[in-house]
């Protein structure tokens, strides 16, 4: 009997012992379930997403050889860093052509502007030579009624020295002086007449000049016009022979990394050929594909928290931009058609736009493609 008690009393710490462990395991179990309750209601949460940033490709934009490049494969490049550059002595020739061309231009413009000034002089002159005949005119008119009266008063003078001549009261001579005087004095006015005509003639051929120098005035003004036009158009290819020159050299669009190089000095490559890319660091954000039961309660804005699997032990914040306007399947190369075939109800993925609040420590080396999990905190 001894030893039976003795064995019980042994056995009495783990029967008591057994209870109390289950307990703690018991109400471990509820606690771990009332967080993970308590999370699902407050959060939504999916490991599909990703890190992405802008990758630019890097092409040329003219046809040439390389002739140094300046980069290295994952080298670090700031905005507006010579990356490359082509082979440029038949652009600089180009650009030369185009100068002496539009200085050629700006010689022409000056010419046919003196021609235009010794168009505009001749006009004058001619102007000046039709007030002169018009004057001309009026001057002959009057001297020929000037003459008349001449001839008026000397026909007079001959009636009266004829009676006297015919009455012997006046002398041979007399008479005869009074008859040369009338007829001089007729022979003036059809002298003057003719001179009339001759200032009229003058006047015509005046006008006609002056309409052939207004004519070629307006000529050489279309000519100016033309050559200033030229001017413009030869500077015109200067700046583009300037521009192409300046497309020799390839210029790091943004800050990033050199990456997927391919090109080597001496390689022709031509326009839109891709040699390399540059992934830009400048911003980073994240792309989480929710389920479409998800997104109920997603707004812009709402807090986020990500865990990086690269450092599994530092949770990165971040903030909701966007969500997509359509599911990732409707951007797919062959989208689901559901009016065809037998339909089999599948749960979307809706991208959502995830901006990185602390992606600029340098504790923490971020790449694009990098898988994250993110916890959208919705309520």
């Amino acid at each position: 009997m001894e030893n039976t008690n003795n064995t019980t009393e042994k056995k009495s710490p783990k029967k008591i012992i057994a209870p109390i462990v289950g307990s703690l395991l018991l109400l471990a179990a509820l606690l771990f379930a009332y967080k993970k309750i308590t999370y699902a209601m407050h959060n939504e949460d999916t490991e599909n997403s990703q890190i992405e940033s802008n990758i630019v490709p890097i092409a040329p934009r003219v046809q040439g050889y390389v002739d140094v490049i300046y980069v290295k494969e994952n080298q670090h490049v700031k905005k507006g860093d010579t990356i490359l550059k082509l082979d440029d002595r038949d652009l600089k020739i180009r650009l030369q052509q185009a100068i002496i061309s539009a200085k050629s231009a700006g010689a022409n413009v000056n010419v046919v502007k003196s021609n235009a000034m010794s168009a505009d002089a001749s006009a004058s002159a001619v102007s000046s030579s039709i007030v002169t005949a018009q004057a001309g005119i009026e001057t002959a008119k009057a001297n020929v009624d000037a003459a008349k009266v001449r001839v008026w008063n000397a026909t007079e003078n001959y009636k009266r020295y004829e009676k006297l001549y015919n009455q012997t009261s006046a002398t041979q001579a007399q008479y005869d002086a009074a008859l040369a005087e009338k007829e001089a004095a007729e022979k003036q006015v059809a002298v003057l007449e003719k001179q009339v005509q001759v200032a009229q003639a003058q006047l015509k051929a005046a006008q006609q000049q002056a309409s052939a120098s207004r004519t070629q005035a307006s000529g050489v003004g279309t000519q100016v016009n033309l050559a200033e036009v030229g001017i413009q158009q030869q500077q015109a290819n200067v700046d583009f022979a300037q521009l192409q020159l300046s497309y020799a050299y390839l210029i790091a669009p943004c800050d990033g990394y050199i990456a997927k190089k391919n090109v080597q000095v001496g390689q022709l490559v031509n326009p839109g050929q891709i040699l390399m890319s540059l992934v830009d660091d400048s911003q980073l954000w994240i792309t989480a594909n929710f389920k479409e039961t998800q997104i109920e309660n997603m707004k812009v804005g709402q807090d986020v928290e990500v865990k990086v699997d690269a450092y599994p032990d530092h949770t990165f914040k971040g903030k909701i931009e966007s969500v997509q306007a359509a599911t990732g399947s409707k951007f797919s190369l062959l989208p689901a058609d559901n009016a065809t075939g037998n339909f089999v109800k599948v749960v979307q993925r809706i991208p959502v736009r995830i901006a990185l609040l602390d992606d600029k420590s340098d504790k923490y080396d971020l790449r694009a493609g990098m898988n994250v999990n993110v916890a959208v905190k919705v309520k």
